[in-house]
């Protein structure tokens, strides 16, 4: 059913009771990576007593098909299976895509001038070996258009905080140019104060689920020396905002030299750290022993390193396929 947030009607499962998320436990929870597709497709792998819950991408145009008017309807579904399984539903917002093809924004912003055409190119060279790839991203340091996506984390909250488990927004690192090529109103200063914002904007929407911010690099910086890492960081102490990021890569320089410091240091201090193991993230190669890292060694490196508390793990990783 499509409307406002402010019409639209009751969910199914608006009779069952709400009730508060609660911070993640001391256990290492272990969730599978679905990406966009129907978590029914994956049942028989969310039934696992293994696996704790589910984390599912929703594009924006999917949850905004017009302006103003939502769509929430797959979450409700995803929300439902996942309460009848007893199992958590973590929902990911996507702003930032991958292929060239996938520009999954509402045509409104995509269309209207003041929105400043809504996505500009990126690359993307994820993975091990992997070929840079063009993707997208939604050009939030523009002010008209990060309005409405915080429009949307507010509808999102209205409907879902403390019946779904969490929330995270998508990684900070764009391949965008910073120089004298840069994208119109781009500037690594003003990207970084419209995540911020961001951020501050989903938690104020959800005040009961988990949130969490993924952080992997910002463009400029290197080592934190604009401080974007440690002011993030200190955000998520501050706000009761948790971290987390896309690939556990144990001992990985471009890593070590960004993110993971904070991890280590500081993660024990936020209220939850939830990181990925993506099909992208499996083609690495453990330096240590010249083969491809295994479940103990992801497990090993993300509690003693990074104080990771869950792991999305992708449908391709090896261990989910036994028995």
């Amino acid at each position: 059913m499509m409307g406002t947030a402010a019409s639209a009607d009751a969910p199914e499962s608006a009779a069952e009771p709400e009730r508060s998320v609660q911070l993640a436990e001391e256990e290492l929870q272990h969730f599978i990576f679905v990406g966009g597709d129907d978590l029914a497709n994956h049942e028989a792998l969310f039934t696992r007593a293994d696996i704790s819950g589910a984390q599912v991408v929703y594009t924006w145009r999917g949850l905004e098909p017009r302006e103003g008017e939502y769509n929430f309807d797959k979450v409700e579904r995803d929300l439902k299976l996942a309460n009848r399984l007893g199992k958590r539903l973590f929902i990911q917002l996507q702003d930032r895509f991958f292929l060239p093809e996938s520009r999954y924004l509402p045509d409104y912003l995509l269309n209207e001038p003041k929105y400043g055409g809504g996505l500009v190119r990126q690359e993307d060279n994820a993975g091990e070996g992997k070929e840079k790839g063009s993707g997208w991203v939604a050009v939030q340091w523009n002010p008209h258009l990060r309005k409405r996506y915080q429009a949307l984390l507010a509808a999102l909250g209205e409907r879902f905080d403390g019946r779904i488990y969490g929330i995270n927004l998508p990684e900070t690192a764009i391949e965008v140019p910073t120089d004298e090529d840069a994208p119109e109103g781009f500037t690594c200063d003003i990207y970084f104060d419209a995540q911020m914002e961001n951020i501050a904007s989903a938690r104020a929407a959800f005040e009961r689920s988990l949130v969490v911010q993924y952080v992997n690099f910002w463009p400029c910086e290197w080592n934190n020396d604009r401080q974007y890492m440690s002011r993030l960081f200190e955000l998520g102490k501050n706000k009761g905002i948790g971290m987390g990021g896309p690939d556990i890569i144990p001992y990985r320089r471009g890593q070590i030299k960004n993110a993971y410091p904070f991890f280590e240091k500081v993660g024990d201090e936020l209220p939850v750290v939830a990181m990925a193991v993506q099909a992208p993230t499996l083609t690495y190669t453990n330096p240590k022993t010249g083969k491809k890292f295994t479940r103990a060694e992801f497990e090993g490196y993300a509690v003693s390193k990074l104080n990771v508390d869950i792991i999305f793990w992708s449908l391709k990783t090896p261990w989910l396929k036994e028995d």
